[in-house]
Formats: C-alpha cells, sequence, structure tokens
C-alpha cells in the first residue's frame, strides 16, 4: 500500500502553483474548488479526492504521480 504525503503533496501543489504565476482563487477556478479549499491543500490540513487530484495535474501542467511524490 502506497501511504501518501499530505504536506509534500501541498507543498508541490504550492510549488507549481507559483511556478505558474497563479493564485489560489485562479486555481480553484481552473479546479471548480473554493480558493480556501486550495489553501488547505496547500498547508496540509486537507485530503483532496481523485476527480480533483486529476484536475490540479492537468491545471498544473504535471502528473498526478508528480503530485502525489511517486515520481520525482
Amino acid at each position: 500500500m502506497i501511504e501518501i504525503n499530505i504536506k509534500e503533496l501541498g507543498e508541490r501543489i504550492k510549488d507549481l502553483r507559483l511556478e505558474l504565476g497563479l493564485s489560489q482563487k485562479q486555481l480553484a477556478d481552473k479546479i471548480g474548488a473554493a480558493a480556501n479549499t486550495v489553501s488547505q491543500y496547500e498547508s496540509g490540513k486537507s485530503r483532496t479526492s481523485i476527480d480533483i487530484l486529476a484536475n490540479l495535474a492537468v491545471a498544473l501542467n504535471t502528473t498526478t504521480d508528480y503530485l502525489l511524490g511517486l515520481e520525482q
């Protein structure tokens, strides 16, 4: 079983968001979520669903494997 580090997931989301020059609100709009939800993901306070994870990967031009820390 794979153990997901939600703190690392949040850091990867934030790093990629900043690299793309997106605000939390802009990213939230792209994935169909509220800005405070993105904030909770980035801080590791909330887990994301598989659907939102897939949307995050598309919006951030990456893969779900990268976000989950399964690839570098």
